[in-house]
C-alpha cells in the first residue's frame, strides 16, 4: 500500500481506552508503511471528525477505520451504522478492534457493513501481533479506494 504514490495511510482509531489506544500506536509506529494516526475518544467525536465538523474542519478523510464497540456517548456500533449510511463515509473500510467476543455483536456489525471483526486479546504480545495483522492485511494487501 505504501506505493500508492507514496501518500501515507491515514487510520482513525476510535478508542477510548488509553492503554489499548498506546498499545495501538505502539504496533503500528513500526509499521513499514508510512501511516498517520487520529485518535478520538468516543463515538459522537468520530462523527464529528469524520464529517469535518467543529474542531475538525482540517481532519484528515482516513483511509481505514479501527473502531472499539465500547465507547461513550455513541456505541462503536451505533457509529458504524452512521458511517454506513453515509454516501461520504460508507466507503471507508471499518475494522472493528474490540473485547467483546459476543456472537450477537459480531452478527451486528457485519449486518452493519463492517469489514472485518477483531477481538483484541488481553495479553500484550497478541495484542501486538493482532494489530500487525490488521497492518498487514489492511495496508500491505488489500487496495484501499482512493480518496
Amino acid at each position: 500500500m505504501s506505493s500508492r504514490s507514496g501518500t501515507p495511510i491515514e487510520i482513525l482509531l476510535v478508542e477510548d481506552n488509553p492503554g489499548d489506544v498506546r498499545l495501538t500506536l505502539e504496533a503500528l509506529k513500526e509499521s513499514k508503511v508510512h501511516n498517520i494516526i487520529s485518535v478520538v475518544k468516543d463515538g459522537v467525536e468520530a462523527l464529528a471528525f469524520l464529517r469535518k465538523k467543529d474542531r475538525y474542519s482540517t481532519s484528515p478523510s482516513p483511509d481505514i477505520i479501527l473502531l472499539d464497540l465500547n465507547l461513550p456517548k455513541k456505541t462503536g456500533i451505533e457509529v458504524l451504522q452512521d458511517i454506513k449510511k453515509d454516501e461520504n463515509l460508507k466507503h471507508i473500510p471499518v475494522v472493528i478492534l474490540t473485547t467483546s467476543k459476543d456472537e450477537e455483536d459480531i452478527l451486528k456489525t457485519y449486518t452493519y457493513h463492517a469489514n472485518a471483526y477483531v477481538t483484541k486479546p488481553v495479553d500484550f504480545d497478541k495484542f501486538l501481533k493482532v494489530i500487525r495483522g490488521i497492518e498487514d492485511f489492511w495496508l500491505n494487501i488489500v487496495k484501499l479506494p482512493h480518496k
